[in-house]
């Protein structure tokens, strides 16, 4: 069994189902609202959990309802909370996100997110030392990444780094990385001045650009290949990348070659854009290897 970290933020969704998404300046009548655990480091946990690794989760959360809601939620889902604190007097963090149109927008307001600092995380050094992999995203402090990313250098762990939200990152925190995960826009922002082929061609196998419905895209060191997502009907996107990067995670961990890495968590983030939330239609392990046989 593939042992993981997750670096990230924890937080309660806050979701408005809409037919339209409105302008600015527009009022629009929602179809529904729901309140679902989500940030994208809990997401990423959660999925590897379902996915079959042990997970252990390094966060913060507030003292308040949500915090609760968030750590039961964890519990539920078989990752190991002894590295996520909740913070007196800190509420937790929130998204609130808007499904309309076939796709997400969303705002993060981090809240207790804040609160994992780097002197937070090098209290965890004894589970991040006995992990496969290490997965961090951008929910949380920048210098928080940028520690991470050298600690894990130092540590001789591979870390998966998600740069999402999108913002520029230091030179020597992709090179530390052993993989980077941006989606297309993302991407443009890490690698301002390079088109996507430069950048693709600079980072062979450690660059790998998600295209959405149309797969993944990344360098072998000879050329440049997609691998193509599974086509299916969306409900709900949000998660997908999440459950992507848990996917890609544990396969590599597990010493599949990248191909067979790609498509195990291109097919994991189809299945979970089948049900409502961001955890909500995440894939157990069972079901990706079904649909992949």
């Amino acid at each position: 069994m593939s042992k993981i970290c997750v670096i990230g933020s924890s937080s309660m969704d806050l979701v408005v189902t809409s037919k339209k998404r409105p302008k600015a300046g527009e009022t629009v009548l929602g179809d529904s609202f729901k309140t679902v655990p989500g940030g994208k480091g809990a997401n990423q946990a959660v999925a590897a959990a379902r996915l079959g690794a042990e997970v252990c989760m390094i966060g913060c959360v507030g003292d308040d309802h949500y915090g609760k809601d968030i750590l039961d939620n964890f519990k539920a889902n078989g990752v190991l909370t002894d590295y996520v604190e909740p913070v007196t007097g800190q509420e937790s963090g929130t998204a609130h996100i808007v499904l309309a149109e076939g796709d997400n927008s969303i705002i993060v307001v981090k809240g207790a997110n804040d609160h994992v600092t780097p002197e937070y995380v090098q209290q965890a050094q004894p589970a991040l030392k006995e992990a496969d992999i290490v997965l961090i995203q951008q929910e949380i402090p920048e210098e928080t990444v940028d520690y991470v990313s050298g600690l894990c250098k130092t540590l001789g762990i591979p870390l998966l780094l998600n740069p999402a939200p999108a913002r520029p990152l230091r030179r020597e925190t992709i090179e530390n990385a052993a993989y980077i995960t941006p989606n297309e826009h993302e991407a443009s922002i890490l690698f301002k001045g390079l088109s996507q082929e430069e950048a693709l061609q600079r980072y062979p196998g450690k660059l790998f650009i998600t295209e959405g419905k149309n797969g993944v895209r990344y360098h072998n060191g000879h050329e440049e290949k997609l691998i193509p997502a599974f086509p299916v009907e969306a409900i709900d996107t949000t998660g997908a990348g999440d459950t992507f990067n848990a996917g890609f995670a544990i396969a590599l961990s597990e010493g599949k070659d990248i191909e067979s890495a790609l498509r195990f968590a291109n097919r994991a983030a189809s299945l979970s854009v089948l049900k409502f939330g961001a955890q909500g239609g995440m894939p157990k392990r069972e079901e990706v290897e079904r649909e992949l046989s």
